[in-house]
This record gives structure tokens, sequence and C-alpha cells, in this order.
């Protein structure tokens, strides 16, 4: 498993070493980082947790139409590729597929502790002050509007809805980014998943303080 989990850091560390958008090889460490922590502290199998994390994001569904079957399908390919044992593989491929948020009206229930210590992960990294500095990466990314104050946040309760909307950047933080501490599944990641949204709430009242020019 050592090794598979090497081959695997190698392979991902350099597809993703210039990604601009914020799903960048930095983010997947530091997810693979906050999910070993948060695993230790939920017994949880700590290989199993690590390979998630590094495949969490490995055709993330953003960057494939909308397609959720991807990630989870590639993340196979590769463990396979490298000759995983299969138990081991069915884990981690499931885990790849319960991380993703798919719109505020939308569960993602997780079936294992694994799973539970990679998406918690996964959402902390979304949220404080490197989850601001992500959304906005990825807005300009993809051409949108930091804010636009006639233009309401949507609470999407279907997925297809959540991957097609395409407003403004304070937007998500209201559709997505605010959600997300009272989504956690971990006591780990509750108690860290508070202190950065008290971050994001200070930064959206300063945030406001400045465009109105006060």
């Amino acid at each position: 498993m050592k090794g598979v989990i090497t081959k695997i850091e190698e392979i991902v560390r350099e597809r993703f070493a210039n990604e601009s958008t914020g799903h960048d090889w930095w983010h997947i460490d530091r997810v693979r980082k906050n999910a070993l922590r948060l695993a230790s502290a939920e017994s949880a199998n700590l290989e199993v947790t690590e390979l998630a994390a590094l495949l969490h994001d490995i055709a993330d569904h953003k960057f494939h139409g909308g397609d959720l079957s991807v990630g989870p399908a590639t993340a196979k390919a590769l463990l396979e590729e490298l000759g995983c044992e299969q138990h081991i593989i069915s884990r981690v491929v499931t885990i790849v597929s319960e991380v993703s948020f798919k719109g505020a009206g939308v569960e993602t229930a997780v079936s294992s502790k694994e799973a539970a210590c990679v998406q918690d992960a996964d959402r902390l990294d979304a949220i404080g002050a490197i989850g601001v500095a992500r959304a906005f990466a990825y807005g300009g990314k993809n051409d949108r509007l930091l804010y636009h104050p006639d233009h309401k946040p949507t609470l999407h309760y279907d997925f297809k809805s959540y991957y097609n909307d395409k407003g403004h950047t304070i937007n998500h933080f209201y559709e997505k980014l605010l959600l997300l501490k009272d989504r956690m599944q971990t006591d780990s990641g509750k108690a860290e998943a508070e202190r950065r949204h008290q971050f994001m709430q200070q930064f959206l009242e300063e945030f406001y303080r400045e465009w109105e020019a006060e």
C-alpha cells in the first residue's frame, strides 16, 4: 500500500501542479493532511483515507461537464493499473463518489468513517481564508463577477441546477460555503469549521462595507 500511495501522490502532484482554480496539488495535499488528522481522531483506516484524499479531485465534475461518474472511474482505473487490491479500490472509489457538494438541498451522506474524514477535509479547505481565496480564484478563471447586488443567491435542490448556476462569487458563499459548517461529519471537523466559518462572516461584513464605500 505504501508503494501505491507514493505512486498516486507522484501522479496527482504532476497532473495538478499548474492548476489555477484552487483545485491544485496544494489543495489536494491540504485535504490529505486534514483527512489524516481527522482519521486519526476517528480511528479510521489511514491508508484508505490517504488514497481517497489524494484521488478525490482526480476528475472533478466541474471540469467534466457535470459528469459525476468520471472521478470514481478515473480513480478506479489508476488504482487497478497500480495493482491495488480490489477491496481497497472499492472503498476508495466509493469515497471519491461521496465527497462532492451537490447543492444546498441535496443530501451528501457518507457510508464510512473514512469518507466522512475526506469529505470534511475537502469542505474545510473550501472555507476560511483559504476558502475565500479559492472561491475568487475559481470565479475569476470562469469569468464570474465578484458581486452584483441585484443578483440574489439561490438554494439549489438538485445537482443539475447547482452545476448550471453561473452566478457571481459572493453568491457562492450563501449557496455553499456558509452552509458547510452545519454539514460536517466529524467532531474535529465541526470544531475547525466553526472557526473558519466565523472568518468568512467577518470577510463578508468587510466586503459589503467596502463595496458601499463606507
